[in-house]
């Protein structure tokens, strides 16, 4: 269905109770196929979403209504299409939990603000899965009823089919690692299994509406253990949570559950560092299949801090009794280096949602890949200028040290060359900043990747910097190795 299709079909929805609209907005897409838009009308507005997946769709319809009765935080449902694809729900604003978060880490770490905030969201997952579980018919969920042993393999071996394998450099026998997924995923089993289990319960579905969370994208939810949930919001591997307050956080969410259930009687504890694995493992798979394969530029962002929870947890609860799935996840240690995580002060501006990535390569080892889905921005070609690594004293340095530098800026071709850039990505920058775009991508290559394509991405980088303070930039110099 074309975006203009479905606009049209959730204007007619709007129409149908007495709304109409006077502007329709995408919202910016996430991992799923869903596509949300916001309706602004002259009553107000409302979010309008479309997915062609009848199936799962039924499910969040069911779910929204159950929870709703039961007086949870979820938005309400206000019309649905006749074909079941098209729907509208109370607009929940676009503050999430995960912001909150984001501008914590910016400013040193959680605020008392934001910690509250996490024991409200804590408070209402224990009613989820206390009172979300009486008397909800589990055949209507999506895809499947419950957490079973299928699902904890499928888990498994999504990520050993979208991140393990494809980093060839991990070295694994196939049917050793078969044999302790079925021993991992037998123990994993024996946990109580009775709670409702929202599957992907973390901060970015925790809207905050009037100072309180509230809950969406649990379409995905199923019968399955306690453990889960709590551990996919603690462990939210790029809110870098510290361990710390994640261990008060957990204390806390183990204190409000005993008034409900006795956490000895479902083995909370016992289980519950093999659930850490599981959902490492279970994220690493996603950042794989939609990063690796889908290149998607946030999940790529988001693989080093799962591979640092990873390893901080193997570190004190080593899989030894699963001796290959330990020699993978220790061999993965070693992409650290290749994914390696961004500072806290590069995260996004809180003024600006424009990343611009700048690259550095040798047009001998191919173009720079794109994971921001656009399909690649500007590449400047290098090689018509001067070129310093013809020069001896220049052998074996880099466009970063100022005698490359000093070299070229003494070229007035060099000049000419960054004027034409500056004015063609001024254009962009500022055009993608009016239309609210989120990525721009600008490549310099040249013979080597060493000198002249170091340089400009260097210079044009610091330019944007300072000429545009609020756009967050990126830059990969990447024959060097080097990532800012």
């Amino acid at each position: 269905m074309q975006n203009t299709d479905i606009q049209n079909a959730l204007a007619m929805l709007a129409r149908s109770i007495g709304m109409e609209p006077v502007d329709i907005k995408a919202i910016a897409e996430s991992g799923s196929s869903r596509k949300y838009y916001r309706i602004v009308t002259e009553q107000g507005s409302v979010m309008g979403a479309y997915n062609a997946n009848v199936e799962e769709n039924e499910a969040f319809f069911y779910l929204t209504q159950h929870f709703g009765n039961k007086n949870l935080h979820v938005p309400s449902l206000l019309a649905i299409n006749e074909e079941r694809t098209c729907y509208l729900q109370t607009d929940l604003g676009d503050e999430t939990l995960f912001d909150h978060v984001q501008r914590d880490l910016r400013t040193g770490g959680y605020s008392p603000q934001t910690i509250e905030l996490y024991k409200k969201t804590l408070d209402q997952l224990v009613r989820f899965q206390i009172r979300g579980d009486i008397g909800l018919d589990y055949k209507k969920t999506y895809p499947v009823p419950c957490f079973d042993k299928s699902a904890v393999m499928d888990d498994l071996n999504y990520f050993k089919y979208y991140f393990v394998k494809p980093h060839a450099e991990i070295v694994f026998n196939e049917e050793n690692l078969k044999k302790n997924f079925e021993s991992f995923a037998n123990f994993v089993c024996r946990a109580y299994n009775g709670a409702f289990m929202y599957r992907d319960f973390q901060s970015r579905n925790v809207m905050i509406f009037n100072g309180e969370p509230y809950f969406i994208d649990y379409q995905g939810g199923r019968r399955g253990p306690f453990q889960y949930d709590v551990i996919s919001l603690l462990y939210q591997v790029k809110a870098q949570m510290p361990q710390e307050l994640r261990e008060k956080l957990e204390d806390y969410y183990v204190t409000r559950l005993k008034e409900e259930i006795n956490p000895n009687k479902i083995g909370f504890y016992e289980f519950y560092p093999h659930f850490v694995y599981l959902r490492l493992m279970q994220v690493l798979g996603a950042y794989g299949f939609r990063g690796l394969i889908q290149k998607k530029a946030h999940f790529i962002e988001s693989i080093p801090f799962a591979l640092r929870e990873l390893k901080i947890l193997n570190e004190s609860y080593p899989l030894n009794e699963y001796s290959e799935l330990q020699s993978i996840i220790h061999q993965l240690f070693g992409l650290l280096d290749r994914y390696p995580s961004p500072p806290t002060s590069n995260l996004l501006p809180l003024t600006s949602h424009l990343t611009v990535t700048v690259n550095s390569f040798s047009f001998k080892k191919g173009y720079p890949d794109d994971y921001s889905g656009n399909g690649g921005g500007f590449v400047f070609d290098c090689r018509a200028l001067p070129n310093p690594g013809r020069e001896p004293q220049f052998k074996t340095k880099t466009g970063r040290d100022w005698e490359v530098a000093e070299y070229l800026e003494a070229k007035p071709q060099t000049h000419e060359f960054l004027n034409h850039v500056k004015a063609l990505v001024t254009q962009s920058i500022d055009n993608y900043l009016e239309r609210h775009f989120s990525n721009l991508m600008i490549s310099f290559g040249c013979t080597g990747g060493q000198h002249r394509s170091v340089y400009f991405a260097q210079s044009i980088a610091d330019w944007i910097r300072k000429t545009y303070p609020t756009v967050n930039v990126k830059i990969n110099h990447i024959e060097q190795h080097i990532h800012e």
